[in-house]
């Protein structure tokens, strides 16, 4: 029987791979203060060595996209080294290493959806340190798959559309952020896919690589907000601003420490063929988070 350990349980990924990896084994999965820590280097290797999985799945991340401009070391600890010393423990002992990367390690440059052979150009702290884990991980040898994402969500935790919604009845107007574009991704699609690739994978190590894993089509950020609030609105929610109310605004009438992508479109072409697996509309996914919080 496979042994699978997987990192950040408690995460909005990390809760969903608890359900998507336990038919694939056994399932041994961790949190930080379970040996699963990826600021404690020694700890995490003494974890690994300890219980010699043949799947490592890590769903953990330094993801305070802001405070990593002015907590750097953390950062590149939690997302480029850490991955790093889980690959080599990969190697050596023989294992597949899935890892979660992001958008952000390109610059947003342009209107096309970027494929995995695209040139990476970071443009903060966070987006570097994300892209450090990648290298890392391709340079220890081990088997991986590295699966690209952005603007992930879940129905548990905090999320976009539920900061919408709240604002949404609380205030007369809201702006939102009209020119960065990308594809809302569920953490439960991010869970079935890694279910299903390592499982291939495992039988095929051929297929070990880099990954785009984003839900189909794009949208705006206005445009996900209008959605939700159209969404709810027709479900009866009593909210003060309706969609058409939603103000544009483009991201320099927001400033943020760490500068973000405005073009998040990445192509999954290389990902559906390589499995055979189809990607949902973000729609479709996000609908489906709607009617579970509402």
């Amino acid at each position: 029987m496979t042994r699978i350990l997987l990192l950040g349980k408690n995460g909005q990924v990390g809760w969903e791979l608890q359900r998507a990896l336990s038919p694939l084994g056994e399932l041994i999965a961790l949190d930080r203060h379970e040996g699963g820590d990826l600021a404690d280097s020694a700890a995490l290797s003494a974890t690994v060595r300890r219980l010699a999985p043949q799947l490592i799945v890590n769903a953990a991340a330094y993801t305070a996209v802001d405070k990593a401009e002015s907590d750097s070391a953390t950062a590149q600890q939690i997302n480029a080294t850490a991955p790093g010393l889980l690959a080599d423990e990969a190697a050596r002992l023989g294992a597949l290493l899935v890892h979660y990367s992001t958008d952000y390690v390109f610059d947003g440059s342009g209107e096309q959806a970027r494929d995995e052979t695209a040139v990476t150009a970071p443009l903060s702290v966070y987006g570097a340190s994300k892209l450090a884990g990648e290298e890392a991980i391709r340079a220890s040898g081990c088997q991986h798959l590295i699966l690209r994402t952005s603007w992930v969500y879940a129905a548990r935790g905090g999320n976009f559309a539920k900061t919408m919604l709240r604002l949404a009845a609380e205030r007369e107007q809201l702006s939102v952020i009209s020119d960065q574009i990308g594809a809302p991704t569920g953490a439960d699609l991010l869970a079935d896919l890694c279910a299903h690739m390592a499982r291939a994978t495992l039988n095929d190590p051929s297929l070990t690589g880099t990954y785009h894993a984003v839900a189909a089509g794009a949208t705006s950020w206005h445009a996900y907000a209008s959605h939700v609030i159209e969404f709810a609105r027709a479900r009866g929610t009593a909210l003060r601003v309706a969609a058409e109310q939603v103000q544009a605004i483009p991201t320099s009438a927001y400033p943020t420490p760490a500068r973000r992508p405005l073009n998040s479109r990445l192509a999954t072409d290389k990902l559906q063929q390589a499995f055979g697996l189809r990607l949902p509309h973000w729609q479709q996914g996000v609908d489906r988070m709607l009617s579970e919080i509402l």
